[in-house]
């Protein structure tokens, strides 16, 4: 737990607008069950020399710019995904406005093209600085599927249901 008073970290909800780097206004879901943050990245390519290369985002994104990041400065993780698959991730530090705070904080490349949220901040870059008020939110959430029809497949035939979704 932060020794910080409770009193001096800014309150953000469970989704928030954040700037990276140049682009600006990007959903981003906040996320205090994942460890470290992550950011869309396409074209991750490494030169010759060591130079870590990528563009953040994809062409299919409102968001993507075109621009090609070069760093030298990055690690390489191994993840856990959501999904529970094991990846090895580059992490590269990048400019991030969030909350009326400008710093800089440690992101994974990955494709989040499944992702509703093209960046995922975790508790890494939340602790000691922000609270998270999982009621508030400045980005509208997706609908939930709605699980009435999966009731309604349910009821159908629970056996096959079972056979669909739940069983290997």
């Amino acid at each position: 737990m932060s020794t910080k008073n409770h009193n001096q970290l800014s309150i953000i909800g469970s989704t928030e607008f954040v700037d990276v780097s140049k682009i600006k206004n990007i959903p981003a879901k906040i996320d205090t069950g994942a460890d470290t943050s992550s950011i869309w990245a396409s074209d991750i390519d490494m030169e010759k020399d060591g130079t870590l290369v990528f563009s953040l985002f994809h062409q299919k994104s409102p968001f993507y710019t075109g621009e090609r990041l070069k760093t030298k400065k990055y690690t390489a993780k191994s993840v856990r995904s959501s999904h529970g698959d094991k990846q090895i991730r580059y992490r590269v530090e990048l400019p991030l406005s969030l909350g009326g705070k400008n710093f800089t904080t440690t992101f994974t490349l990955s494709n989040r093209s499944r992702n509703h949220f093209p960046i995922l901040i975790g508790r890494r870059t939340l602790e000691g600085v922000f609270l998270v008020d999982v009621a508030k939110f400045s980005v509208a959430r997706p609908k939930a599927s709605s699980s009435s029809k999966l009731s309604e497949e349910l009821k159908a035939d629970p056996y096959k249901f079972h056979q669909k979704y739940i069983s290997n």
